[in-house]
């Protein structure tokens, strides 16, 4: 049960960092600028994830994020977890739908979600070829589908619905990819900074020198069909490495080779037939150079004078009398360029669809059983000049986000009836008004249905048809409040802002005729392959209009929609942060017009209605159980029955939250707040007794493995003293932090061993008090002078008196005796001193030693020593003896002897003393006794609690502050077990170029934003109601201290004299419970009074 309750529960640790808040929903304030204000700081701290309950918000970090490595997959990453619940909520039938205007990342977070499916999922052999194609088919498609515009560097210019279906186990097994409608137009013209498809520059950048000597490539400004920009290449984006990998996911697809080759034949056909130039001769159209008709005809398989003719002249049938017969007419200069640019579209479009269909046929199953739904369609556009590719891309981005209106803000609201709960409606925006004004058939027609009319009753080329339409919508729509004309078209008011639609090339590019002349030319190719590309039939009647292009996408829109419709769909509302494409470049009122365009408010109002959180009881149940005892670890009885015990044991007001037929609705976010913060603090609390007793443990092997190897050095060697031998290691007896005096001849941030007030001798045995500091660097013996002169004249100043580089220290004496002295040796003169600390300071000297010089430290033992004296001037230098007699007691009797200094101290410890192992006292028995209250208030000069002063305003590391030393403990009174009701203090408060771009500005919202605003306006969301009231804390007795107190553990508090403490608890083993300063911890009760 312990380890299922362990993986049930994960605590957050305080150090986490928190940046806004990840589920809006909980926002205090829903308003646009909240809501952005959100966003922006989260985006700020690289958290590009947000959610509104099932909604998921991505804003474009426009950089590489650390997300789905193997790395965090492994380790559960949140961004990941939060990936696999909404898998898991899709799995039998769902979809992702990435939704957003083009370069917020539909594209990439499409990538996630199916990486993230093929790197979780197992399988066999099958499943990893069905896995690898699913990661396989992202190249391919993006080199032949994507292309860089204006707003995005890569963007889809196709739409995609991948199917990832299941075996019953949860394994990919199969799958299936629908695309909609290419845009054609870009493989023979491109606006200004933008680019054709992919991968015509990855075939110029990344073929072989025989591949470029066998498809004539050139440089890509050769080509007329890639020199129309005069951009070339993306920042950031290697074409050669990409064209390696396009042909690579060809390879684990299961194209031929041939097939491959035939690919790049197209490829490379339809840059040479781009170069194909027609003049006027005599109102007939001509091949301005024929040699240009050579290696086309070559690379395509087809007859050169055949390709000539077929590009200038047209084969059309006439009946007359009830006889037909077929005439060759000839076409004009622009006639030619159209025929041409209508094979090279129909070239790469069919190649285009072999590719999605030999994936799907790499992928197919015969039966369907289980499946998740990715949907990667291009976002809404607006450029300088709007055509009809972008009238297309707009209608489906509506269709996408009617289909979110009614799904999701209808699924909302529904979600209240069904359990029961009051909630007043919301309003919002609609747009099925903007859809039907596109795709009507009657009464009125739609746009579509007009552009289709025109196109089968009028003959005329260019502006003719074009003119015509214009006037025709005008009578059909004029009248519309989200249409409007303008003087080279029409403006439509989508749902994400108004867009002017320039009229010209509109009837032509509708139609999307290919000619039965260029199917025969192409069907004559000496290449299976492109001969299978274009299978129709032409000894067939032809009945009917010929479809166009927009009752094509229209089709293809309503099915995606019905498939949408059939499934569970998931949102992922994607939002482009700004125009640069830079990394933490936030421009406020693009993505302000987003928010308000997706309709992020409205989401958060109706998630809301009054309820801000919403949670199934077993849920409920499992997330806040630890909050009582009786229902943790689990809940005897009825779920909701526990719920609403919960409730009432936190003291929530009844009005704060609705209980529902299997739900829990709580009202306000502070609510929730408030049973986050009270659940994180259980959680920190016994993180902190697990942490206090891991350390403990910890620190005290620690201490003891020094006294161990401090004992090592003096073993066999030099008797013990007894009060020292088990005594803890402390290493800064000085307080260096708050010693800036002593600090000042130290470097900024050097590190201190060992710092203590030692004695030292001089030539006549005179012993002057001396601070010893030992660093990584050096040793350090600093006194204090009267300042002779100046303005400082007669005061008291430190002085450094001698600095010893580790390394020139030849070797250390000490006696055999139990006494303090050792004689430092240096180069120029030796050093002695006397230090009740010297074993502490020898170990930390002999381990820098060798680090330093990689050898060992000698240190030499004997009753009688010698150390050499300073040169003074002319004088001085010379040699001074120790001689080491057995006396009486503990303490050296010192007694100078002209140049002999005897020392008789009493025997120690024998030489082979080691110190005593003490084993680790559980936490719960007992704890040391706490001082007696009768003891003087300074129980030695310069030491607090009988311990050596430091610093207790900062906290050291382990390696540089230990206990205190046992010797300068106070004595006890009588033995007081720790409190067992202590279990872990409170948890601390939480932390808290000339072109125009004009086109790139924020878009005019029109009559759907205005429409969008007084729906808004209609009926505001609940107020909401008081914060949820929280019990005052009663404030119990309280106590003076009488003494200046330092703790000795960390959950002692420490104080000074005449503090005032809240008393929370008194025992009676003397150790009293209190808060001071919000900490809350254990002091001794003979150190106060009460008040």
């Amino acid at each position: 049960v312990g380890t299922k309750l362990y993986i049930k529960y994960h605590w957050q640790s305080q150090n986490v960092k928190q940046s806004g808040v990840d589920d809006m929903v909980l926002l205090s304030k829903i308003t646009e600028d909240a809501i952005v204000e959100n966003l922006k700081k989260r985006f700020m701290d690289d958290y590009i994830f947000t959610y509104i309950g099932p909604v998921l918000i991505s804003v474009n970090p426009f950089k590489q994020m650390p997300y789905f490595t193997d790395r965090e997959i492994e380790t559960k990453c949140p961004v990941c977890i939060c990936v696999h619940t909404y898998i898991c909520m899709c799995y039998a039938c769902g979809t992702y739908n990435p939704i957003g205007e083009s370069g917020a990342g539909k594209t990439v977070a499409a990538k996630y979600i199916m990486g993230y499916i093929s790197k979780v999922s197992g399988g066999g052999g099958k499943v990893q070829h069905v896995k690898d194609i699913i990661l396989q088919s992202n190249p391919l498609l993006e080199a032949f589908g994507n292309a860089k515009t204006v707003r995005n560097n890569n963007s889809s210019r196709f739409g995609k619905y991948f199917e990832i279906q299941f075996s019953r186990g949860g394994e990919p097994d199969g799958g299936k990819i629908s695309n909609f409608l290419l845009e054609k137009s870009r493989v023979v013209s491109q606006n200004e900074n933008e680019r054709n498809f992919h991968i015509f520059y990855q075939l110029i950048e990344g073929s072989s020198a025989q591949q470029k000597e066998a498809l004539g490539i050139m440089t890509p400004d050769y080509y007329n069909y890639l020199n129309q920009s005069g951009t070339y290449k993306v920042d950031g984006t290697n074409d050669s490495k990409e064209f390696q990998e396009t042909m690579e996911a060809m390879q684990v697809i299961g194209i031929p080779g041939d097939c491959q080759m035939q690919a790049l034949h197209i490829v490379a056909g339809i840059l040479h037939l781009g170069n194909i130039s027609f003049i006027e001769a005599g109102n007939y159209g001509q091949v301005e150079s024929p040699d240009l008709l050579a290696f086309p005809a070559y690379l395509l398989g087809i007859d050169q004078n055949w390709l000539q003719e077929k590009l200038t002249s047209r084969k059309m049938d006439s009946k007359w009398g009830g006889k037909s017969e077929s005439i060759n007419v000839t076409l004009n200069q622009e006639q030619a360029c159209y025929t041409r640019d209508a094979l090279s579209k129909a070239l790469y479009a069919r190649l285009f669809d072999y590719l999605v269909e030999a994936i799907n046929k790499a992928m197919q199953k015969p039966i369907e059983e289980f499946s998740v739904g990715v949907l990667d369609i291009y976002g809404f556009e607006i450029f300088q000049r709007n055509g009809f590719e972008q009238f297309c891309i707009n209608f489906v981005n509506e269709k996408l986000q009617q289909i979110f209106i009614e799904l999701t803000l209808k699924a909302e609201q529904e979600e209240y009836v069904q359990e029961g709960i009051k909630w007043t409606p919301i309003e919002y925006f609609n747009n099925k008004i903007v859809c039907d004004l596109i795709e009507n058939k009657l009464n009125p027609p739609g746009i579509m249905s007009v552009l289709d009319d025109v196109c089968a009753t009028m003959h005329a080329k260019g502006e003719g048809a074009d003119g015509t339409l214009l006037q025709k919508l005008q009578a059909a729509v004029g009248t519309h409040d989200h249409f409007n004309n303008w003087n080279s078209g029409f403006v439509i008011h989508h749902y994400a802002g108004k867009v002017s639609y320039d009229i010209s090339g509109f009837c032509e590019r509708n139609r999307d005729v290919l000619f039965p002349d260029l199917i025969e030319l192409m069907q004559s190719s000496e290449h299976a392959f492109i001969r299978s590309l274009f299978p129709e039939n032409l000894n067939t009647d032809k009945k009917g209009r010929p479809t166009t292009a927009g009752s094509k996408i229209k089709r293809q829109a309503n099915e995606l929609v019905d498939t949408l419709m059939k499934c569970t769909p998931h949102y992922i509302r994607c939002i482009k942060p700004n125009e640069t494409k830079r990394p933490r470049d936030w421009e406020e009122s693009r993505v302000k017009h987003q928010v308000e365009y997706l309709g992020l408010k409205e989401n958060i109002r109706v998630r809301r209605a009054g309820f801000a959180y919403r949670r199934v009881f077993k849920k409920f149940l499992q997330r806040y159980s630890i909050l009582t005892p009786e229902t943790y670890p689990y809940w005897r009885g009825e779920e909701k029955q526990g719920v609403l015990h919960l409730l009432r044991s936190v003291n929530m007001d009844t009005d704060q939250y609705q209980m529902g037929r299997t739900k829990i609705f709580v009202k306000n976010p502070e609510s929730l707040f408030l049973l986050e913060e009270m659940r994180e603090r259980k959680f920190d609390t016994f993180a902190r007794a697990i942490q206090k007793a891991w350390r403990k443990y910890i620190a005290r092997r620690k201490y003891e493995q020094m006294r161990e190897e401090a004992s090592d050095i003096l073993y066999n060697s030099k008797e013990r003293r007894r009060n020292s031998i088990n005594r803890n290691f402390v290493g800064d007896y000085l307080g260096m932090e708050e010693r800036p005096e002593l600090r000042q001849f130290l470097s900024k941030r050097e590190r201190i061993d060992f710092a203590d007030s030692v004695t030292k001798y001089d030539r006549r045995f005179k012993s002057i008090k001396r601070d010893l500091i030992l660093t990584p660097k050096g040793i350090y013996l600093i006194g204090r002078e009267k300042v002779k002169k100046g303005p400082e004249k007669g005061q008291i100043k430190e002085v450094l008196k001698r600095k010893l580089d580790i390394g020139s220290i030849r070797s250390v004496s000490l006696s055999t005796r139990q006494d303090d002295f050792f004689i430092l040796h240096e180069a120029q003169y030796d050093s002695l001193l006397e230090s009740m600390f010297k074993t502490e300071f020898l170990s930390l000297l002999c381990k820098r030693y060798e680090e330093q010089t990689k050898a060992k430290l000698c240190l030499t033992f004997n009753d009688r020593l010698e150390f050499r004296l300073k040169k003074e001037g002319w004088g001085g230098g010379g040699t001074r003896s120790l001689v080491f007699q057995r006396g009486q007691g503990d303490t050296a009797q010192v007694k100078p002897a002209g140049k002999n200094l005897n020392i008789s101290v009493g025997d120690g410890l024998p030489k082979t003393s080691k110190p005593t192992r003490k084993s680790m006292q559980p936490t719960q028995g007992g704890r040391r006794q706490p001082p007696s209250r009768g003891m003087p208030h300074c129980l030695f000069k310069g030491y607090q609690n009988g311990a050596a002063q430091f610093s207790r305003a900062s906290t050291r590391s382990q390696e540089q502050m230990y206990s205190t030393p046992d010797k300068r403990s106070r004595p006890p009174n009588a033995a007081l077990p720790k409190l067992g009701s202590q279990k872990g203090r409170r948890a601390p408060a939480a932390q808290t170029q000339n072109a125009n771009l004009d086109f790139l500005n924020v878009p005019d919202q029109g009559m759907s934003g205005m429409q969008r605003k007084r729906s808004i306006s209609q009926r505001p969301p609940p107020a909401p109601t008081s914060r949820p009231k929280v019990q005052p804390r009663s404030h119990g007795p309280r106590c003076r201290s009488l003494y200046q107190y330092v703790g000795q553990d960390v959950d002692e508090l420490s104080f000074e004299a005449n503090e005032v403490i809240d008393l929370v608890k008194e025992d009676p083993s003397g150790w009293w419970t209190g808060r001071l300063r919000g900490k809350e911890g254990l002091f001794p009760g003979n150190y106060v009074e009460k008040i």
